[in-house]
């Protein structure tokens, strides 16, 4: 599973929105497939610059990712490093290809859990929101905020909603 950071939950969160609102989605198109949208967002490379990387390998993310060789130099290659530095793991850009993660499917109302299609775009947005709601659990029990600048005798409060605490990180 990804390391949970914000940068990452933020990305997903975005990519999900933008498809939600319309973005580009063909799941047959490597730039504008369900990785393909995350990559657009973490690297700001168009789908077309990502849809020729990946032309210079072979197969789906599924198949590119399973051969992935960070010291090849092909520009798919250093597009999946790319997007392991976020955080990411190359069983996660799989399983992001087809919904497929099961720490993420655990969370999903059974009644849709089992009728998700991995190349329907709401059941892609749906996916990548709980993934995001899930590494956001990970992440915020380590996040340690400094309230030593508070008079002990002070009986003001500090109160930050989930978001706010992933904008600080």
């Amino acid at each position: 599973m990804a390391h949970a950071n914000a940068e990452l939950i933020n990305a997903l969160r975005r990519t999900a929105e933008k498809l939600a609102k319309g973005a580009a989605y063909q799941w047959g198109h490597m730039g504008s497939c369900n990785c393909g949208n995350l990559a657009q967002e973490l690297t700001k490379l168009t789908k077309a610059e990502i849809h020729q990387f990946a032309m210079k390998g072979r197969g789906d993310w599924r198949e590119q990712v399973e051969e992935f060789c960070p010291t090849s130099g092909l520009p798919m290659d250093l597009l999946i490093a790319d997007l392991l530095n976020y955080g990411l793991t190359t069983s996660d850009l799989q399983n992001l290809e087809r919904l497929s993660d099961k720490k993420v499917l655990d969370r999903i109302p059974v009644e849709k859990r089992y009728d998700l299609h991995h190349n329907v775009r709401n059941d892609v947005v749906l996916y990548m929101n709980e993934w995001a709601r899930l590494l956001e659990d990970e992440l915020l029990p380590k996040v340690k905020i400094d309230l030593s600048f508070m008079d002990k005798d002070s009986s003001k409060e500090v109160s930050l909603k989930e978001d706010e605490i992933l904008e600080l990180v």
